[in-house]
């Protein structure tokens, strides 16, 4: 019987649960048994919910403070003293683990942080891979003691490299499949007017950011129809709805219709959902980004040629209109993250 693998993420928001949930689809359907962990839970005292919480306010209420504390967090002295807070984890990570698990896979970086420190002191046996959700690595991405990151583009991987990882190997986003194929909704079944062509604007699980700007601005160019997937954020949807320029539509089931159903998709935080609209063939753009990881992250996406940032309302008109009348840039890798991470369960 083959040895579990165990992959741990991170409830800050949905795009490490998503890579995580589709990094453990494909591995279960490979016939390998997945346990998963969210690295919430495996903090005492509730610490892991009050962090979330924080996290999610400090996004919504003062987002260039985040930035500011990503900044700071990259330095080595509080980048140790970061990593070192995480101990408190260490023991909880250990018994969710158990003596059974041949491989860890984490797609958030203080689990990597915890997971690394566990193998480089011979507390964790089994080899631990670090699945990089972002185009740009902080330096918390990187632990001492992680035998393999999976990076998704060659700019990405030089960049873990040049952080002290050793073997790294780039490979395709983990993207559900669904992305890839045909919408299964007409717009008129979702909702959306019949009106071409539609701009969705997508801002995370938890609608934050310059969202309602960005919408604004959008109908402003008279280029596009915006409709915004507020996610959870309910007070986000009932202001756009009382605007009367904006389609506001709340939490989504059936993301990848949705997606299939817009003609451009305008994001502000270089995560999961760009990398979703990438794998549907539907252009992307960034616009009005978050500070930190959303900054960071948009400059590699441009770059790299998969997603152009317009920086200020003055490029808006005229990206928008490129976005609508080409075709995506993106070109990921052949390689499989299911492939590596079944080939290091094998041998674990």
């Amino acid at each position: 019987m083959q040895r579990p693998v165990a992959i741990i993420s991170g409830s800050f928001g949905a795009g490490h649960d998503g890579a995580a949930a589709e990094l453990t689809r494909r591995l279960r359907a490979q016939g390998h048994p997945v346990q998963r962990h969210d690295f919430v839970d495996l903090l005492p005292r509730r610490t892991g919910v009050l962090l979330r919480s924080i996290y999610r306010r400090q996004l919504a209420l003062a987002p260039r403070t985040w930035g500011w504390l990503l900044t700071l967090a990259g330095s080595d002295r509080l980048g140790r003293l970061a990593a070192e807070l995480t101990a408190a984890a260490d023991d909880a990570t250990l018994a969710a683990l158990g003596p059974d698990t041949g491989l860890v896979v984490s797609t958030y970086p203080l689990a990597s942080q915890v997971l690394g420190r566990l193998r480089r002191r011979g507390r964790l046996h089994g080899p631990v891979v670090t699945y990089l959700t972002d185009l740009s690595v902080h330096p918390a991405w990187v632990a001492d003691g992680v035998d393999v990151h999976l990076a998704l583009h060659d700019d990405t991987a030089r960049q873990a490299k040049a952080l002290g990882a050793d073997d790294v190997r780039v490979v395709a986003p983990a993207v559900r499949p669904a992305f890839a194929r045909p919408a299964s909704s007409a717009p008129a079944a979702l909702g959306l007017p019949p009106q071409l062509p539609r701009a969705l604007v997508v801002a995370g699980a938890w609608g934050v950011g310059q969202v309602e700007r960005a919408a604004l601005d959008i109908a402003d160019t008279g280029l596009a129809v915006p409709i915004v997937a507020c996610g959870r954020n309910d007070a986000l949807r009932r202001r756009l709805n009382r605007s009367g320029r904006v389609v506001p539509i709340g939490w989504v089931d059936d993301m990848p219709s949705l997606v299939r159903a817009c003609q451009v998709v305008v994001q502000n935080a270089g995560g999961l959902s760009s990398l979703e609209a990438l794998a549907a063939g539907v252009p992307v753009v960034t616009y009005r980004c978050l500070p930190g990881h959303g900054a960071t992250n948009a400059a590699v996406l441009d770059r790299i040629g998969w997603v152009p940032w317009l920086r200020g309302r003055a490029d808006l008109a005229n990206g928008l209109r490129a976005a609508l009348g080409g075709t995506t840039g993106f070109t990921p890798s052949p390689v499989r993250p299911e492939t590596v991470l079944a080939d290091l369960a094998v041998t674990a």
